[in-house]
């Protein structure tokens, strides 16, 4: 899915979103870096039709945001929202609102558990889970019903350093396997370099930079992303 956007900003008692153009290419995976308060989650969340912008337009391959397009597309928060039920159910839920049967979502469930690691816990109640085992839940249940726009706001913050690295690979394989759009919000330059094709540097609702990994960490010239790498790396 190819992403559009066209003047877009967000204010409340300040403006904390101004971005004039950004086009995020079909089966391109983006990360989005930047401070605190950069409005990178506000990005995302407008974009995953959560917050309303205050003007301008996003379009989805062309379109504006409809049924359609929200049914392709899902969003995973840094903290997960998990159904009060099993993790099973968790991630199956996803299927069972699109309608698919029965028998492929038992396969498709059934491969996503085996892939992340999360079989040993896989009737257990999501409510009792630990942080990062939940992370991880929202993972599979966003990946399992293979959305043309997977959105992920810091998606390995709850988890533990050698996991990282863990979920880090499941989503690039998953990536190179169904090439889907991929939007990441992270705060991590170095995974940033690790995973994504592209980069979009945000500072105080602007972006300031973005292209290519090469191009952005290189060769870009803004002092800000400078100084901002530099301190991720101290």
């Amino acid at each position: 899915m190819q992403i559009t956007v066209h003047g877009l900003t967000k204010t409340y008692h300040k403006t904390v979103l101004d971005i004039q153009h950004l086009e995020i290419e079909r089966g391109s995976f983006w990360g989005i870096i930047g401070p605190n308060g950069s409005g990178k989650s506000t990005l995302m969340k407008i974009i995953a039709g959560l917050n309303q912008a205050s003007t301008g337009q996003v379009l989805y391959d062309g379109h504006s945001l409809n049924q359609s397009v929200r049914a392709s597309m899902t969003l995973v928060f840094q903290k997960p929202y998990l159904l009060r039920t099993s993790v099973y159910q968790n991630i199956a839920y996803p299927m069972q609102i699109r309608n698919i049967p029965q028998k492929e979502i038992r396969q498709r469930v059934g491969d996503i558990i085996e892939m992340l690691g999360i079989k040993t816990f896989q009737d257990q109640r999501a409510w009792t889970l630990s942080g990062g085992e939940a992370q991880k839940v929202a993972l599979a249940r966003a990946l399992v019903f293979r959305p043309q726009l997977l959105m992920l706001d810091e998606p390995t913050a709850n988890i533990d350093p050698a996991s990282i690295l863990q979920l880090e690979r499941q989503i690039k394989e998953y990536y190179e396997v169904f090439k889907p759009t991929i939007l990441m919000v992270t705060h991590n330059v170095q995974q940033a370099k690790r995973i994504c094709d592209k980069v979009a540097f945000m500072y105080q609702g602007k972006v300031l930079e973005k292209g290519s990994l090469k191009h952005v960490f290189d060769q870009g010239e803004n002092p800000l992303v400078k100084t901002f790498i530099q301190e991720d790396l101290l």
